[in-house]
C-alpha cells in the first residue's frame, strides 16, 4: 500500500525531527524541500516553524517558497502551519516590524500582554470553536511569546488561555468539502502526544492513527472547564535522564554514578506515566561518548511524542543544531554560557527564545546567598545566582533549569528559598531541580514559584511513579495534565 505523502517547507530554522517522527507514526511519507515547484504541485504542504518571524520569512522569500505558499492559499490547496508557521500566515508581526508575512489571513501577530512568564511553555487546554471539525478538546503543547491579534470572520477558531483567551488554532473549509483545506496551530501537534497525532491524522484525511502513540494518562481532557486555572499552563513534571556511555546514570551531588537503564525504554515508560517532557543531560567526557549520547537522543525521539530538552557540552550554535536535528526540541546551556556571554543571544536569534534553556547549578555560600558553579559543579565562579538568572533572561533564555548542588541526589527536597529567589529575579519560566524524593517536595517546589519540577533517581528506581505524583498534585490544587 502506498503511503500518503506530505511535503514540508524547509525554513532552515525548524526542528524537523519531531515532525518527521510524527509523520512516521502516522504512516505518512514526509518530504522536506525548498523547491518551489515541488510545493506548488504537492497535494498537501506543512509549514513548520521554530525561530524568529523575520529570519523565517527571509528564508522563505530567498527560496521562493513564500510566493508558492501564497499561490496555494489563493487556490485553497491543503496547508498546515505549526507555531511560527501559523504566525507567518498573517500579514505582519510585532516581533519583526516592517517584515511582511504571507498574508494568507488578514491580521497581525502581537506579543502576549500578560504578567505571566514569557514564553508560554508547556501544556495548555484547547477548546474547539463551534464549527471546528478537526480540533477536539484536549491538552496541547505550546512554546510561544506571540499570538494572533484577531481573526477575520469566516474562519473556525479554537481557543486557549494564557493571561486571557487567545487563538490556539484556525481552520478554513470550502463549501461542500469534507475537510478544511487550512489548519493553523499555535501549538505543536508533533509534541502533543496521542492527541496531537490524532489531529494530524484527521487533517491528512486518514482514518484514525496509523501507528501507535503511547497511550498515557492525560486523556481526562473534558472534565475541568477550559479556563479554570490562573496559571493557565499545567504544572509540568519532567524526568531527567543523565546519559553516559549511552546509558542512564544517577549519583549524589554529581558523583558516584550508578547505571539506571536504557534511555529510550525509560523515556517511553515515563511518557506512558504522563511525563510532560523528557530532559536528557549528556555528562560524557569524550568525543566518542558524545556520539553515543547523540545516538541515544535519536532513539528517544523515535520512542516518544512529547518534548525533549538536551543539555551538556553545548558550546556553539553548531552544537545546538546537531542536537536539534537529532531530535531535541530545546537545548540547555550552562558552563559555555558563563564563559561566552554571546552564546545565549546567538541561540535565541537562530532558534527563538523558547528553544533556549539556561541551566544554572547553584551552591549556597551563606543563608540566602548562592553562587554559580560550572563544569558539573567542579568550578566555583563567584557569580551571584539571582544576578546571573536575570542576565540570562535578558540575553534571550526562555527558561531556567535551576539545580541545587547541595540538594542533588540527597532526597531532602528542593532548596525552596533558592527557587523563590530565582523565580522572583527572572521573569521567565523556571524548572526546579535537585533533591526531590517524595510528592510533597514537588508540590512545595511549585508553590515556591517553579513552573515545572524535575526528578531523576526517585523515578528511575520506581520509588514514585509520575502518574501517582500528578494525581497527588491535582488533589493538592495544582493544574496538571492527567
Amino acid at each position: 500500500m502506498t503511503r500518503p505523502r506530505l511535503f514540508i517547507a524547509a525554513t532552515g530554522a525548524a526542528n524537523l525531527a519531531s515532525v518527521l517522527a510524527m509523520c512516521d507514526r502516522a504512516g505518512v511519507k514526509a518530504i522536506v524541500t525548498d523547491d518551489p515547484d515541488a510545493l506548488r504541485d504537492a497535494e498537501r504542504v506543512l509549514l513548520p516553524g521554530v525561530g524568529s518571524f523575520g529570519a523565517a520569512m527571509a528564508a522563505l522569500d530567498r527560496s521562493g517558497l513564500a510566493t508558492v505558499l501564497r499561490e496555494r492559499a489563493s487556490k485553497k490547496k491543503p496547508l498546515m502551519g505549526i507555531c511560527l508557521g501559523m504566525q507567518m500566515a498573517f500579514c505582519s508581526s510585532e516581533e519583526d516590524e516592517g517584515i511582511p508575512g504571507l498574508g494568507i489571513i488578514e491580521g497581525r501577530v502581537v506579543k502576549f500582554r500578560t504578567a505571566l512568564p514569557l514564553p508560554q511553555l508547556g501544556w495548555n487546554r484547547v477548546q474547539p470553536g463551534a464549527s471546528s471539525s478537526l480540533v477536539k478538546p484536549g491538552w496541547a503543547y505550546f512554546a510561544n511569546s506571540y499570538r494572533a491579534d484577531s481573526i477575520p470572520s469566516g474562519y473556525s477558531v479554537s481557543s486557549s488561555s494564557y493571561g486571557g483567551e487567545f487563538c490556539a488554532a484556525v481552520e478554513a473549509r470550502e463549501p461542500g468539502d469534507d475537510l478544511p483545506w487550512l489548519l493553523l496551530c499555535q501549538f505543536h501537534p508533533e509534541l502533543s502526544g496521542a492527541w496531537g497525532l490524532d489531529l494530524f491524522c484527521r487533517w491528512m484525511g486518514l482514518d484514525g492513527r496509523k501507528a501507535d502513540a503511547p497511550s498515557i494518562s492525560n486523556t481526562k481532557q473534558d472534565a475541568p472547564p477550559l479556563f479554570s486555572s490562573p496559571r493557565s499552563t499545567a504544572a509540568r513534571v519532567i524526568p531527567c535522564l543523565d546519559i553516559k556511555g549511552g546509558r542512564v546514570v544517577k549519583g549524589v551531588r554529581f558523583e558516584n554514578l550508578v547505571d539506571s537503564g536504557d534511555p529510550a525504554e525509560l523515556s517511553l515508560r515515563y511518557e506512558r506515566e504522563g511525563a510532560d517532557e523528557i530532559a536528557l543531560l549528556d555528562i560524557s567526557a569524550t568525543i566518542e561518548e558524545r556520539k553515543t549520547a547523540l545516538d541515544a537522543l535519536k532513539r528517544v525521539r523515535a520512542a516518544v511524542s512529547i518534548p525533549i530538552s538536551v543539555g551538556g557540552g553545548i558550546k556553539t550554535v553548531e552544537d545546538a543544531r546537531r542536537l536539534l536535528e537529532a531530535g531535541a526540541d530545546r537545548v540547555s546551556v550552562n558552563s559555555a554560557a558563563v564563559r561566552n556571554p554571546g552564546l545565549i543571544p546567538a541561540l535565541a536569534m537562530r532558534y527563538g527564545v523558547q528553544c533556549v534553556i539556561a541551566a544554572i547549578d547553584a551552591y549556597s555560600t551563606s543563608p540566602g546567598e548562592w553562587k554559580v558553579a560550572i563544569d558539573a559543579g567542579r568550578t566555583k565562579t563567584g557569580l551571584d545566582v539571582r544576578a546571573w538568572a536575570s542576565a540570562c533572561a535578558l540575553a534571550g533564555a526562555g527558561e531556567i533549569l535551576l539545580t541545587s548542588i547541595d540538594r542533588d541526589g540527597t532526597g531532602l527536597g528542593y532548596d525552596l528559598d533558592l527557587v523563590s529567589a530565582v523565580a522572583e529575579a527572572a521573569p521567565i519560566p523556571l524548572i526546579a531541580s535537585g533533591g526531590a524524593a517524595e510528592p510533597g517536595h514537588f508540590l512545595r517546589g511549585l508553590e515556591a514559584g517553579a513552573r515545572a519540577v524535575l526528578g531523576a533517581g526517585v523515578f528511575h528506581r520506581s520509588e514514585l511513579s509520575i502518574s501517582d505524583l500528578k494525581d497527588y498534585l491535582a488533589r493538592s490544587g495544582q493544574e496538571v495534565r492527567i
